[in-house]
Parts: C-alpha cells; structure tokens; sequence
C-alpha cells in the first residue's frame, strides 16, 4: 500500500521526554476533530457501538482486497516501513532493509534447498530428506502452534518417517539428522568495538558466524561447528565464530528449542547484520551470496561429509 500510508509511530521529542518515562507508542491513523477527511462523509455515524474497528479503516481494506466491508469477520494487521529496501554504499556493497532478521536467512535456505534438487542427478546419491523449516514467533518465545516451541517439527519428521512403513525409522532419522538453525548475528560495531569480545568480533563481508555459547544459548557443539566449517573450507567460503563477552547477556535462537525438544544435532549460524530490530537494518551484500552457497553447499554434500566422520566420546 505504498502511497496509502494510514499510520505513523510518532515519539516524542527529547526535551519532553528527558525528565519522565512515558509509553511511547501513538498511534495516529486519523486526526481530524470533525470526524470528515478530505471532504468524505463523516465515518462516526457509521460506527457502532458493536463495532471492533473503524468503519473508515474497514472500508480502506475492502478496497485494497476487493470485498464488501461487511465480508470482513475479522484481521490481523502489521505495521510495515513503507520505505522499499535498497542497495547502497559507496560500492553498493551494502543492503538496507527493514526485517532483515530473519528475512535474510529464510531467503538463502529456500533458495538453497531449490537450487540444490533443481534437478534429478542432484539426488542421485542423496540419503537423507532435505527440508527447510520457517517458524513465526521467534523474537517473542516461540510458544506457539506455529513457533518452534510447538510440536510441529517432530510432527514433520515422524509423517515423512511414517511414510516408510517403519515405526524405527523416526528415531534412527533423528539420530542421524543435522539442524542448521540460520539467524542473523550481531556485526562488529564500528562505534562500540568494546561491546564484542576481542578475538570474536564478526565482520561485514566476513561470511556466515558460528555462534557458540556454553550456557547453551546456542545450541552448537564441537562435532557440528566442524561439520559445518568443513563445508566452508571445501568451498573457499569464509567463515566466522562468535563467543558473547563472558560480563554481557546472550541472546538465543530456536536452536537451543529444537535441539532440546527433538534431539537433532545443532549448529547455530548465522550472516553478520548492523541495526538488528531497528527499522532499518543492514548487512554486506557478499555475506547474503556467501550464506545462499554455504547452504546449498551444505544441502548438497552433507550426508557424504557426515558418513566419513568418526566421533570418538
């Protein structure tokens, strides 16, 4: 609905904010004290006390989906940046966008898992299923039906299992499968260098990051750092490790949630980003190539590199 912006989060200016904490979330779609817009019939007549939503608002999405606004039951809406994403930079080396967490990564791993069985020879020796699993509700906790939390993953592997005739089957797939849990992680600030650990510092134009944690915040280990850099050397693709400063809070992704709930061998990666959650976010454009080939790479020769390990416990 670009040109049809209907909503604007206003703060407050810093003279009036500086001597008491207030909410600071306003929402203004309408502002007019007549109750008429630009000359239209006035909507308050047309609200009733029944009425979940405005009549003026009801009216807007009808119009943009092609329905009477008495077809409507009921919505969800989310606020958007209306401002397209752009390339740019000096060498137009950098993409600015707004949800690039976890955009980025849902990208590169659907376009990876296509281009790796685009055609029949590409799983002529393929052993395993190949998948790629998108949750909603990540930065909220994932407990939901359709966030990571929920059983619909284990759900996925036990009916793909199930289709083999074999109840064994599940468990031997889980033991031998590989979670790849891909998000976005926290670049290198060039204006708080203190705030990443020295020998740790994730980099733009550095390739994907692993991310390790030994309060299992990410949920990688030795065995599946390896696997997963393995690939990388093979390639000639970088690749990053993270460890949070040991004074600092860790953040955490569904890896931990999944490992823990179904058991799978996990590694936590991720393409390095600045501005993370703001409303315009950054990352490097070599980083998006580098985590497109470093998945499908991944996708393709996995289950080869994984049958020639030995893990000695």
């Amino acid at each position: 609905m670009s040109g049809n912006e209907i909503l604007y989060l206003v703060s407050a200016f810093l003279h009036l904010t500086s001597c008491f904490q207030q909410a600071e979330l306003n929402k203004v779609a309408v502002e007019n004290d007549g109750g008429e817009l630009a000359g239209t019939k006035s909507h308050k007549e047309t609200t009733t006390t029944t009425s979940k939503h405005h009549s003026l608002l009801l009216d807007m999405i009808a119009c943009q989906i092609g329905c009477e606004p008495d077809d409507i039951c009921d919505f969800e809406l989310q606020a958007c940046d209306t401002q397209p994403s752009l390339i740019g930079g000096a060498a137009k080396e950098f993409v600015f966008s707004g949800r690039l967490d976890n955009l980025c990564m849902s990208f590169c791993s659907l376009k990876a898992l296509i281009d790796s069985t685009s055609s029949a020879s590409d799983l002529k020796d393929e052993s395993g299923v190949r998948m790629v699993a998108l949750f909603d509700h990540e930065e909220v906790g994932s407990d939901s039906a359709q966030g990571a939390g929920s059983p619909v993953m284990l759900d996925a592997l036990s009916r793909v299992t199930s289709s083999f005739n074999s109840d064994s089957k599940l468990q031997k797939a889980i033991q031998r499968s590989f979670l790849v849990s891909a998000d976005m992680a926290h670049a290198l600030h060039p204006n708080y260098m203190d705030r990443h650990e020295d020998n740790h510092q994730p980099k733009l134009h550095g390739g994907l990051v692993i991310k390790h944690n030994a309060n299992q915040r990410y949920a990688t280990n030795a065995v599946t750092a390896f696997i997963f850099r393995e690939i990388a050397l093979k390639h000639g693709l970088p690749i990053q490790d993270f460890v949070v400063r040991n004074d600092m809070p860790c953040g955490s992704t569904i890896g931990p949630i999944l490992a823990s709930g179904v058991g799978i061998r996990t590694v936590d990666v991720g393409a390095p980003q600045l501005s993370m959650h703001s409303i315009r976010e950054m990352c490097a454009i070599d980083d998006v190539k580098h985590s497109y080939e470093h998945f499908r790479a991944f996708f393709g020769e996995f289950s080869l590199l994984d049958a020639m390990i030995s893990v000695d416990v």
